[in-house]
């Protein structure tokens, strides 16, 4: 906008909003052009340190707001504690050296993920911006990385909506009397060969509901029921989310605090079951040895990483509804230990009830072998005690043992036939479950519990990329139900990919590419913005201003040093392995009953590279537009993005001797949050 000397778009024109000073150095150019004007920030947009003493910027005064402590808490909750906490942390836990795990994964808690979850919340908080406008803000070089986290959010919801269909459908299906993965199902009176190969639970997974094809080169299809399924679940996302936290506000009441109710009600029926002792013993057994191995380690600090949902852009924005004097330190521990203790405790309720499936198993595997042995008389009946039994067993030849057919039964070796991810939830519980009296009403307990944990999650992921769009200006001047809507339609186009018989075969693909390293990187590029960019002593200072606790040595220690040694560490590992090893998934063999590993076909590991470079690349292109000034014209993505929040001395030397301000302007400590404009350019 062309300026006037006395401070109005024109002769007897209306002031502008903000004030803006004579133009200063006219002899800069020697053309008595304009070289420099000095453009101050409207009142409200000034900081809060203006109106409170706190010297906190108003990143957005009309921002939406929590309207009480508890839904924030509870968002931030529901979006924390998520579907990893029921079905990777108990896998993890078992693999690595059972209730010794608990210790790195403790470590890597306090080291990595408490510290990384106050940078997000805190600047968040800070700025009052979502993470577009935040890292604008901090440096208009560093906006790539609002970019890049909005965009593996964008990958992360296309395909997590896809697991809250597989619970719907699933949810639906156990309002029956006899639950359809309870038997396999008959032709001519004989079982099916493929679910008699399998299992029922499997066959009810691979086949009925995902109709898998042989591999992900043959997608078969779109299967009509999950296309609904998938319909629906993004019907209830937009309905929830349109209108941002004034409508998913009131829903984390109940997906917060429900998965709660069910665990307890499934830890008290647990533990009164058959063999659930010897579950919870195999699970937290510990096996200190396992400590030396250092995957034990890059495990847990991976799991810590994605179950605090670091690098989103979700706790950004959560934070940014926040009050400026939230005491945000506090929000971080209560939300951690509260992620934690869900961990452990979910842990505790499934291998309760998978302890009670592996007993149920081994009786059934004795009973078996039983049956075998009477036949060739060797005990006279079934009711013969174990111990005479095992007697029996001791005392068989090996050649005869294997040309009878006869199990090896142990308990140790059904709780090591270990699951992780939807083979827990979908085939290994699922089985649990059929065993236990009343089973369609555990049915329907167990997959509510999975919505409202996969809802709320998805819930905090949503919000994340919303916020990010509506830092952009353009998007403002929209109705938020009408973007959000667009996007929902958009992800539902996109996710009918995962509807097909390879529908599994794409989503694994997304889980391992989409939203890992791209994730890792941004999380890093955060930490290395906030605390060596803008500054670890500013955000020390903000943390007190907001907070009345000034973070001590713990805090800098695990910001500048051990919280970036950690992540880098996670993301060297990662590339490496991808590297080294060739990325596989697990293909259902529909005649032999089995799942097998196959490598991805070159044109697809081709994708997985563009997702990963979609991700990571508009932090150095970003940097490059603006550092060059390649882009005459650039998005104004926030005022914040073009704002200063304190005057430097590089500023005071455009300022001339001779230069007079006009006495109607802010004395010049209210300076903080000016615009500098040299000749075309903006300076921040």
């Amino acid at each position: 906008m062309a300026t006037k000397a006395d401070g109005t778009g024109g002769v007897g024109g209306p002031r502008n909003n903000g004030h803006e000073m004579a133009p200063l150095n006219t002899r800069a150019r020697g053309d008595g052009t304009h070289g420099v004007t000095i453009m101050l920030s409207p009142p409200d947009r000034s900081s809060v340190g203006s109106r409170e003493g706190a010297g906190l910027p108003d990143g957005d005064p009309d921002r939406a707001a929590w309207s009480g402590k508890m839904q924030f808490f509870l968002s931030i909750i529901g979006y924390s504690v998520g579907l990893g906490n029921i079905w990777r942390f108990p896998y993890l836990c078992q693999q690595n050296g059972g209730g010794a795990f608990l210790i790195p994964f403790m470590v890597m808690l306090i080291l990595e993920g408490i510290p990384l979850f106050l940078i997000e919340l805190g600047m968040g908080q800070r700025m009052r911006l979502g993470a577009l406008g935040v890292w604008n803000t901090i440096h208009p070089w560093l906006g790539g990385i609002g970019i890049s986290s909005c965009i593996v959010t964008l990958f992360v919801a296309i395909y997590y909506n896809v697991i809250i269909t597989w619970c719907f459908f699933y949810f639906f299906n156990s309002f029956r009397v006899t639950l359809p993965w309870s038997t396999c199902p008959q032709f001519n009176g004989t079982d099916l060969p493929e679910c008699e190969r399998s299992s029922e639970t499997a066959y009810f997974w691979y086949r009925t509901t995902l109709d898998a094809s042989p591999s992900i080169e043959e997608p078969e299809g779109f299967k009509w029921w999950i296309v609904l399924c998938l319909l629906l679940s993004w019907t209830v996302v937009f309905f929830i989310v349109m209108k941002g936290i004034q409508s998913s506000g009131k829903v984390v009441y109940f997906t917060s605090l429900f998965p709660y109710i069910v665990l307890t009600i499934f830890f008290i029926r647990g533990i009164t079951l058959e063999g659930a002792g010897a579950g919870l013993m195999h699970m937290y057994t510990p096996k200190v040895e396992k400590l030396l191995e250092p995957t034990v380690w890059l495990d847990a600090a991976t799991q810590v990483f994605y179950s605090f949902g670091l690098a989103f852009g979700s706790l950004i924005a959560f934070g940014s509804y926040n009050t400026p004097k939230n005491n945000c330190v506090r929000d971080v521990i209560l939300v951690s230990v509260c992620n934690a203790f869900t961990a452990v405790y979910a842990s505790v309720v499934i291998f309760a009830i998978l302890g009670y499936k592996a007993t149920v198993g081994v009786d059934r595997c004795i009973t078996v072998n039983k049956h075998i042995l009477i036949k060739h008389g060797l005990l006279p009946s079934v009711h013969v005690d174990n111990a005479e039994y095992e007697r029996v067993m001791h005392g068989l030849d090996p050649v005869a043992s294997a040309n009878w057919t006869l199990e090896h039964c142990s308990l140790e070796d059904q709780l090591d036939s270990a699951a992780e991810g939807t083979g827990l939830a979908f085939i290994v519980f699922t089985q649990a479950i059929v065993q236990l009296p009343g089973a369609p009403f555990w049915a329907v307990l167990f997959f509510t519990m999975l919505l409202s944990l996969g809802l709320g999650s998805q819930i905090g992921i949503l919000e994340g990329m919303l916020c990010t769009i509506f830092d952009i200006d353009i998007f403002k001047r929209i109705r938020k139900p009408y973007v959000t809507g667009v996007v929902c339609v958009f992800c539902f186009s996109i996710g009918l990919i995962f509807t097909t018989g390879a529908g599994e075969y794409w989503l694994k693909m997304f889980d391992s590419f989409a939203g890992t390293i791209g994730l890792v990187v941004v999380a890093l590029m955060e930490t290395i913005a906030v605390i060596y960019i803008y500054g670890h002593k500013k955000f020390t200072e903000d943390i007190y201003q907001m907070t009345g606790v000034r973070p001590g040595i713990y805090w800098q220690m695990t910001w500048r040093y051990i919280g970036p040694v950690i992540m880098t560490g996670i993301l060297i590992s990662s590339v490496l392995s991808m590297i080294l090893s060739s990325p596989k998934y697990s293909a259902w063999n529909g005649e032999l009953g089995i799942t097998e590993n196959k490598s991805y076909p070159d044109w697809v590991m081709g994708i997985a590279l563009a997702m990963i470079l979609a991700s990571v690349l508009p932090m150095p292109v970003v940097f490059l537009l603006r550092r060059f000034q390649i882009l005459k014209v650039d998005l104004d993505i926030h005022q914040g993005s073009i704002r200063r929040n304190e005057t430097t001395a590089s500023t005071k030397e455009m300022i001339d001797e001779d230069d007079v301000v006009s006495p109607d302007l802010p004395p010049p400590q209210s300076l903080a949050g000016t615009r500098f404009t040299i000749g075309d350019f903006d300076v921040s």
